[in-house]
């Protein structure tokens, strides 16, 4: 029987990796010089990660290690998913790409804040603020991400969920070796079957 492709915990919207790059790209077209730097690597810790925007913009420079190769990500900065225990620290390592991105933006960042991410207004970019970004570079891109009935959609539908989308249909087609287990761990799913849930129907055969 085929997956149930309307189910809401479903994932609806995805980028496959060429489209990422365009966006990374496209940064350096529409964006202010000197927030071009701390957009590219928003996105590539997003596509790198697969965290969730709220984790995102919680960051703090202090929650980088080892110049920049590791990020540890504090339980009280996990959004507990799916259920109410809290969850525990976890480190991620970061690929090489996104540890060059990190440490040309650190070294050359025009604000300098706790904050991992400042904005042009406030020492801490909003969620809000990241969603507007992206919708902006989409725009510039021209997106059109793949959408689970078989559709494309517009640069509207490219958010940060999308990307975390995008990183499960990366590591399950575009990178050898990887299982369901290592998508949930990088996603930090508490079950599989929540893995299952929202990620079967993207595997390509």
């Amino acid at each position: 029987m085929p997956p149930n492709t309307n189910s809401k915990v479903r994932a609806k919207v995805w980028l496959k990796p060429a489209q990422v790059e365009a966006l990374r790209n496209a940064v350096y077209r529409c964006r202010p010089d000197y927030l071009q730097g701390r957009d590219d690597a928003i996105l590539a810790t997003l596509y790198d990660t697969g965290l969730r925007v709220g984790e995102l913009v919680a960051l703090d420079v202090d929650h980088l290690r080892d110049e920049n190769t590791r990020l540890y990500l504090p339980g009280s900065l996990q959004k507990d998913y799916p259920n109410e225990n809290s969850p525990s620290p976890t480190t991620i390592v970061f690929d090489s790409d996104t540890t060059r991105t990190l440490s040309s933006y650190l070294a050359n960042r025009w604000k300098d804040t706790p904050a991992l991410f400042p904005s042009r207004s406030s020492d801490r970019i909003t969620t809000e603020g990241v969603r507007g970004m992206l919708e902006r570079v989409a725009e510039e891109a021209e997106i059109e991400p793949y959408l689970v009935d078989g559709g494309r959609g517009g640069p509207g539908d490219v958010t940060p969920h999308a990307l975390r989308h995008s990183v499960a249909w990366r590591m399950m087609n575009a990178e050898e070796g990887n299982t369901l287990y290592d998508v949930r761990n990088r996603l930090r799913h508490r079950s599989i079957q929540t893995t299952e849930r929202v990620y079967d129907h993207l595997v390509e055969v």
